[in-house]
């Protein structure tokens, strides 16, 4: 059974919502600091902090993209964007979703994307697991 997890936007947050170029572009900025480390560190971090590739299937470019794993210990991560009414608030959200041929290594790789997401956006987020994490400010 597939799982997922859920990146909320809430009133807090350093933005109110997010597109799929958007997050695409968080993605690949936390590719290029993984780069930078790597070079600090005199070892090639990048691949090891994200060995994935974007791929969008034909006609879905609108609904996700897909995260395909470059080595056999990863496989898959799905990401998506939506909105859901809230009380009358329209509430936006990143979904990620692990599919159910994702391996351990997708689903550690998938924890430590969201947090990183959910951090620099300040948003709520909820683990594959059911647990919830706040980044955002809360009163």
């Amino acid at each position: 059974m597939s799982q997922r997890a859920i990146i909320a936007f809430k009133d807090g947050s350093v933005v109110p919502s997010a597109t799929l170029e958007d997050l695409k572009q968080q993605l690949l900025q936390y590719q290029e600091q993984a780069r930078l480390t790597g070079t600090q560190l005199g070892w090639d971090y990048a691949e090891a902090a994200f060995p994935y590739t974007f791929e969008t299937k034909q006609g879905q470019e609108q609904v996700g993209f897909l995260l395909r794993g470059n080595h056999p210990l990863y496989r898959y991560i799905l990401f998506g964007v939506g909105t859901h009414d809230n009380e009358g608030t329209l509430r936006h959200y990143v979904e990620v979703v692990l599919p159910d041929t994702s391996t351990q290594g997708d689903s550690n790789k998938g924890n430590e994307l969201c947090k990183y997401l959910a951090r620099t956006w300040k948003a709520e987020l909820t683990l594959f697991n059911g647990r919830k994490m706040y980044f955002n400010p809360r009163k």
